[in-house]
This record gives structure tokens, C-alpha cells and sequence, in this order.
């Protein structure tokens, strides 16, 4: 086997770039209005320690430049993508764990800084980071220490932000009985003790909302919905020394209740139940609350899914609900129906991070991330790392007839390669990457409807080249 070809083989478990979702797939991936636009698999986002694996995801948008990230939480650390260019995101390091490897890391994000938890490690505290320092990267990947560590809790499970409040929820801690410890973190960099609530049990998640529902005797008020493994419960939590609790409901076939969210009206709360697939046997399921009254919350509807996959993380924008279901990967959901009893949900597309099979088990998707403003949605993948992807149509016919006019040969290459556009179109950028996202050449102002590449030094290997900020190609050095 040639070195080119164990190269190629190594890559393609490395990164992969845009592949549109064509005929039901996107390269090995099951796909439906989704195109893929690149992954970064675990044995790069996160160190050696344990066994690497994928949990949480969140995005932050830099407010100087409008640059989005992704922020992966891994077993052992956290990871920090700049994702700007989709389709070529770079790496840009990890913060690692402040104590051991934990399978339950989570990551959010208040005023530019980035809030992080794992479970079950001894004394991890509350991990800050200043996202800020992103923006001055020069020699990716970087090894980041935290700001500052937070350590009135030691383990927790999961973190929730009110960010028009600057209010941390820490849930699952080792502080009020596994209830909610909040931390003010108006000043990012100096947390402080805030209050908690302990009397309901174990908080696995939660949701905290300044409220603006229709129910009209808590406008303004923060209201804390929380997933508390066999119930789902409504907090009153704005004197965070006398949290209020209003109300709580249960279901039927109770598994685990796990993780759910507000729609937009903030009158449905679309809910996710962990185990309810394994101890039933049923197909993926989801409950939908109406919580119009939020002293008399009610069950409105249940939408089962395609397969038998469990649900895990899901959260809501505008009329479409981003479920995170393991082994069935991102399924994108259609809720402009919502207050129907029946038929509440639609999928209208999805995403397979784990092509092999849909079955009941705890592999694949973790998250999905949709609220960057250029519609580039992140998945975190238990085995497989980050995803970014996007609704369908990624690049435009125009776009795909352009990209058709550039070419690239000789591809491979032992020496120098020719990039030509046809067309009367015109060169004017070239940009050469390699496969950790480090740019190693870049060419403004050409001008040309040919350009040759300066390859002749590069060690064999992959690289990306962009074309006009607009255009990627691969080429391949021997």
C-alpha cells in the first residue's frame, strides 16, 4: 500500500469537508435535508486520558466580528473550534478537566465566557474561561488553563444559564441533595454563592427563563423548569434565598425525565424521558406540556419517532425543535403544530451521526447546537466528535456551477499543481490549509485565471485549498 493511500485512509478518520446529502446519504452518513460540512473526530478534540469520548456542545458568536465557535466537552477536557469557515473549522485547542475523566461534562455560556461541569470527578468545580483569548490563536491546537475555577461545588452534572439574569444553575451537584445551587456570575471571573434548592431531589437539567409566558401572574419572574428523573418541576427561583416551588407534573411510562425545553411563546414544554425506550420498548419518545397555567400543567401530546433510538438532548428555535437522539443522530422536528394533540411534531429532516443502526443503546449524538445566526448547526457525537451541518441547500445551484469552473491538477501531486478557472472568471485568493486548520500560504490580489501553487516543499499529506474565500478543494502531495 502506497503512503499516499495509508495518508488518504488516515485522513479520512481525521477530518472530513462538505458533502451535500444526496439520494439519502452524505458520504457514509444517513441524511435527509442535511448536508454535512465537516467533523472532527474525538482522537483529535480531546487529549489521551481514559477513554476519549464526546458529550456537550455549545456555540459562542464573538461579538467583535460576528466569529462563531464550537465548544466541545469531551471526557477529559473541553475543545475550542473556530468554525467560521464551516467547512474548514480549525482547532484551536482544549482546556482540560481540573480533576478526573468524567463521561458527563457540560459547557455554557455567559457574557464571552465559557462556564464548565463534569460529573462524578471529586473536586472539578465550576471551570471559566475567557473566550476572548480565542481570538488571538497564532499556533493551534493550544493547551488553555482555566481563568478561574469556582469551587463552592465539587461535581456536578449539568450547568443551565439565565443570560438576561447572569444567574448559573449548577444541577446534580454535591450541594442541596443533588438539587440547584445557584451562582452569580454577573462578574464572570468572580462567581459568587447565590442561594440553591434542595427539597425536590436530584435536578438532572433545567431550563431558567426571565418569564414572558401566558401565564400572566409570573410575568417577569425567573422560572426554573427542571428534569427531576421522575417528574418535571416548576420553580420560582427569583429570590434565590426563598425559591418558590409552583407546581410539578408527571406522565405516564416513566423512564428517567431527563432534559426538555420552552417553545418561543414559552406556553409548551417539549420533554425527553432517557430510558422511558428501554424500559418500554417503545420508539423514541417525546411529551409535549402545555404550561399556559403554570400552577396546572397538563400533558398535551406524545409524538413518537421513526426508530428506537433513545432522545437525548433537544432544544427549540423558532418553529423547529433540534432533537439529539444517540444512535439516530440529529432529527429535526417541525412544531409549528405544537398545540394539536395529536400530530404535534413532523420530522422534517435529519442527521445520522452513527450510521450502523438506529437501536436502543447510548452511542452517537449527544447535542445539537442551532442558534449561530448563519444557520451552521453543531452535533457532538459520543464516538465521533463534532459535526457541523446545515439545512440543505449549503451551496446554491449558482454556487455549485461556480465551484465547477475552478480546477485543480495535477491532483495528487509530487511537485507544483495548477489551479485554473474557466469561463472568463477570474483568480483573485488562494488560501492553502493543512489538516489541523493552520493556513499555510495565502495569496491576495492575483488577478488571474491561473495560479500555481507553491506545493514543491510540502511534506505528502492532505491539504485544503479555498479560492476566493469561497471555493475548497483537496489536494493531495506525495
Amino acid at each position: 500500500m502506497s503512503y499516499v493511500l495509508i495518508f488518504i485512509i488516515f485522513i479520512s478518520q481525521s477530518i472530513f469537508s462538505q458533502t451535500n446529502c444526496v439520494n439519502g446519504f452524505a458520504g457514509e452518513y444517513p441524511c435527509n435535508n442535511i448536508d454535512l460540512l465537516s467533523n472532527i473526530p474525538i482522537s483529535v478534540l480531546a487529549n489521551s486520558t481514559g477513554i476519549p469520548e464526546g458529550s456537550d456542545v455549545w456555540g459562542w458568536t464573538d461579538p467583535l466580528d460576528g466569529k462563531e465557535y464550537a465548544l466541545v466537552a469531551t471526557t477529559n477536557s473541553t475543545a475550542f473550534v473556530d468554525i467560521s469557515d464551516p467547512i474548514n473549522p480549525i482547532f484551536l485547542g482544549r482546556l482540560d478537566t481540573s480533576a478526573g475523566t468524567s463521561f458527563w461534562r457540560d459547557v455554557k455560556v455567559y457574557n464571552d465566557h465559557a462556564f464548565i461541569v463534569a460529573d462524578l470527578v471529586g473536586a472539578h468545580g465550576m471551570q471559566v474561561f475567557d473566550l476572548k483569548r480565542l481570538r488571538n490563536v497564532s499556533n493551534p491546537p493550544q493547551t488553555f488553563t482555566a481563568d478561574t475555577i469556582y469551587t463552592g461545588v465539587d461535581s456536578c452534572h449539568n450547568i443551565v444559564i439565565n443570560e438576561s439574569e447572569g444567574y448559573a444553575y449548577l444541577v446534580g451537584c454535591n450541594t442541596f441533595s443533588g438539587g440547584i445551587t445557584i451562582v452569580d456570575i454577573s462578574n464572570p471571573l468572580n462567581p459568587i454563592d447565590a442561594g440553591g434548592y434542595a427539597i425536590d431531589g436530584y435536578t438532572h437539567d433545567a431550563q431558567v427563563v426571565t418569564y414572558n409566558g401566558p401565564d400572566t401572574d409570573y410575568s417577569g419572574k425567573e422560572i426554573l423548569i427542571g428534569s427531576n428523573e421522575t417528574k418535571v418541576v416548576i420553580l420560582d427561583v427569583t429570590d434565590k434565598n426563598n425559591v418558590v416551588k409552583i407546581s410539578d407534573i408527571f406522565y405516564s411510562q416513566t423512564g428517567y425525565t431527563h432534559q426538555g425545553w420552552f417553545t418561543e411563546d414559552q406556553r409548551y414544554f417539549i420533554l425527553g424521558d432517557e430510558t422511558d425506550e428501554i424500559d418500554f420498548g417503545i420508539n423514541t419518545r417525546t411529551l409535549v406540556f402545555d404550561f399556559s397555567d403554570l400552577d396546572n400543567p397538563s400533558q398535551s401530546s406524545t409524538y413518537f419517532g421513526p426508530s428506537e433510538a433513545i432522545d437525548h438532548n433537544g432544544y427549540v428555535l423558532g418553529n423547529e425543535f433540534y432533537l439529539a437522539s444517540y444512535r439516530a443522530g440529529l432529527r429535526l422536528l417541525d412544531i409549528s403544530n405544537i398545540q394539536s394533540p395529536t400530530d404535534s411534531m413532523t420530522e422534517i429532516g435529519f442527521f445520522d451521526t452513527y450510521p450502523e443502526n438506529d437501536l436502543t443503546s447510548f452511542n452517537g449524538a449527544w447535542t445539537a447546537y442551532p442558534y449561530f445566526n448563519s444557520g451552521n448547526i453543531v452535533i457532538s457525537d459520543i464516538d465521533r466528535g463534532l459535526f457541523v451541518v446545515r439545512k440543505n441547500q449549503s451551496l446554491s445551484i449558482d454556487d455549485q456551477t461556480y465551484e465547477a469552473n475552478f480546477s485543480l491538477s495535477p491532483n495528487p501531486t509530487s511537485d507544483l499543481a495548477l489551479v485554473e478557472a474557466s469561463q472568463n472568471l477570474i483568480i483573485d485568493t488562494i488560501e492553502i490549509y493543512n489538516n489541523l486548520g493552520q493556513k499555510l500560504f495565502s495569496r491576495s490580489n492575483i488577478n488571474n485565471n491561473s495560479f500555481t501553487l507553491p506545493t514543491s516543499n510540502f511534506t505528502s499529506g492532505m491539504y485544503i485549498v479555498k479560492i476566493n474565500h469561497k471555493i475548497t478543494k483537496r489536494l493531495i502531495v506525495n
